[in-house]
C-alpha cells in the first residue's frame, strides 16, 4: 500500500495508485447493488429536483432537534465528551415521619435511576430520537456522543499519535460519562451497534460497577465479536478484496479529508442509496427518516471513519457478556441487518440464557429509527423489569410475552 516508515500512507506514489485501483474495484462490488437501485431514480428525477427534495426534508424534518441539559465529561486522555441529560419529574415527597416532625431532619432521597444511551459508528446521540421522544419526562436519561462523533471532541490520543480507536477506550469513555452525569443510583445501559460494544468493554473493565449499579441492559443491533466474518450481503470474493485494502485506503483517504468530502457531495445520490440499503430492511421507509440517517452518517469525517474501523475487526467481548448474566437483558436486532446480522444477537442471547431476544421482521441496522414503536415498547418492558417503572412511558404498553421460549421470540 506504499506506506511510509512512520505509518502514514504515501498518497502520490505508484503503490497508492495501485492500491486505490484495487480498492476501487473491490468497493465497486459493494456499491453495485445500491447504484442499481439509484439508477431508476436518476432516469426519472432530475438532479436539481433531488437536491431540492433533500433541502426540503432537512428544513422540515424534526428529527434530531430534541435537546437536554448539556454537560461535558473528560476521558482519561483528555478528550471532551458531550452528553445531555433529560430529567424525570421529581417524585412526590413522602409524608414526614415522626423523627422528622420531632427533630426537623428528613432522610436524603435516593438517587433516581438513569438510562444511559450509547450510539453506534458514524452516528450520534440524535439517532435515539424516537426513544428520546417516547421517554422524555418519564425517566432520567443520559444521551452522549462518542469521541470524535457529533458534538464530542476529537479523540486526543488519535490526534496525538494517530493510533486507531479501541473498543476498550470507548468503554473507559462510557465510564467517564457515567461518573459525570450519573455518579449515583441505578443504571440501565442501552447501546446500538458500536454502543453495545462500548457497554461490553465497560463490563470487561469495570465489572464491579455493573454488579453494584446496573439494573438492566439493552443491546440493539450489536455483536460480541467475529465481525470479520460478516459479508454485508455481498459475494465473498468481493468482501475479502475490500478487507485487504480498506484499512490502508481509509488511512490514506483520512489524510485527504477535503478531497474526500468534495467527492461525497458530488456522489450524494449514490451515498444516499448505500445508506438506505445498509440502514433499513423495509422498502417503505419514511423519506424524512432515511434522509435523517443519511445526514447523521455523512456528518462523520472520513478521518474519523478511518480511526474507528480497525476496532471492529479486533473486537471480541464474548467473555465480558457473563458480567451481564442475571440482569434483565433485552437483545434486539433486525432480521435484515447486514452490518451486524441477527445471528450475532442470537449468539449474545445464547451466552445470556435469561435474556429476551427480539428479531424484528423487515428491519435493518437502524431498527430504532425504522421501527421505533417496536423498539420503544420492548425498551419500556425492559425498564419495567429493571424497576425503573416506565412500562407505559413509550406510548405503548409492554409487548406481550411469547409462550414458547422465555427469551427467544420474533415480533
Amino acid at each position: 500500500m506504499g506506506e511510509t516508515t512512520a505509518g502514514a500512507p504515501a498518497v502520490n506514489g505508484g503503490g497508492w495508485r495501485r492500491g486505490a485501483g484495487l480498492a476501487g474495484a473491490a468497493l465497486g462490488v459493494v456499491a453495485a447493488g445500491a447504484a442499481a437501485g439509484v439508477a431508476l431514480e436518476r432516469l426519472t428525477v432530475g438532479r436539481d429536483v433531488r437536491r431540492k427534495a433533500r433541502l426540503a426534508l432537512d428544513a422540515e424534518g424534526p428529527f434530531g432537534t430534541l435537546r437536554g441539559t448539556p454537560g461535558t465529561a473528560v476521558a482519561d486522555d483528555g478528550t471532551e465528551l458531550h452528553y445531555e441529560v433529560e430529567e424525570a419529574p421529581a417524585p412526590e415527597p413522602p409524608a414526614p415521619s415522626l423523627t422528622t416532625r420531632l427533630f426537623g431532619r428528613r432522610a436524603a432521597a435516593p438517587a433516581p435511576p438513569t438510562v444511559v444511551f450509547s450510539h453506534g459508528y458514524c452516528l450520534g446521540q440524535d439517532s435515539w430520537h424516537f426513544q428520546r421522544a417516547a421517554l422524555r419526562g418519564q425517566v432520567r436519561a443520559v444521551y452522549w456522543d462518542q469521541r470524535s462523533h457529533a458534538r464530542s471532541g476529537r479523540g486526543h490520543t488519535q490526534l496525538d499519535t494517530r493510533d486507531p480507536v479501541s473498543i476498550d477506550q470507548l468503554g473507559r469513555d462510557l465510564k467517564a460519562v457515567i461518573d459525570a452525569a450519573a455518579p449515583e443510583g441505578p443504571l440501565v445501559l442501552v447501546g446500538h451497534s458500536m454502543g453495545g460494544m462500548t457497554m461490553m468493554a465497560l463490563a470487561a473493565q469495570y465489572p464491579e460497577l455493573v454488579r453494584e449499579r446496573v439494573a438492566g441492559v439493552a443491546l440493539v443491533g450489536t455483536s460480541a465479536g467475529e465481525l470479520a466474518e460478516v459479508s454485508f450481503g455481498l459475494p465473498v470474493a468481493g468482501v475479502k478484496a475490500v478487507r485487504r485494502v480498506l484499512p490502508g485506503l481509509l488511512r490514506a483517504l483520512g489524510s485527504q479529508t477535503e478531497l474526500v468530502e468534495r467527492g461525497r457531495r458530488a456522489t450524494a445520490d449514490l451515498f444516499a442509496g448505500l445508506v438506505k440499503r445498509y440502514s433499513f430492511g423495509s422498502k417503505d421507509v419514511d423519506p424524512a427518516v432515511a434522509r435523517f440517517a443519511e445526514r447523521l452518517i455523512e456528518a462523520t469525517p472520513i478521518d474519523v471513519v478511518a480511526e474507528f474501523y480497525p476496532a471492529f475487526v479486533e473486537h471480541d467481548k464474548s467473555e465480558a457478556l457473563a458480567v451481564f448474566d442475571g440482569l434483565p437483558v433485552l437483545v434486539l436486532a433486525g432480521d435484515k441487518d447486514q452490518i451486524t446480522p441477527s445471528g450475532h444477537s442470537e449468539a449474545i442471547a445464547e451466552a445470556l440464557p435469561g435474556a429476551e431476544l427480539v428479531i424484528v421482521p423487515d428491519a435493518g441496522h437502524l431498527v430504532m429509527l425504522e421501527h421505533p414503536e417496536v423498539v420503544d415498547a420492548h425498551l419500556a418492558d425492559l425498564l419495567a423489569r429493571a424497576g425503573v417503572g416506565a412500562a407505559q412511558a413509550a406510548g405503548a404498553g409492554a409487548a406481550p410475552r411469547a409462550a414458547s421460549s422465555p427469551y427467544h421470540r420474533r415480533v
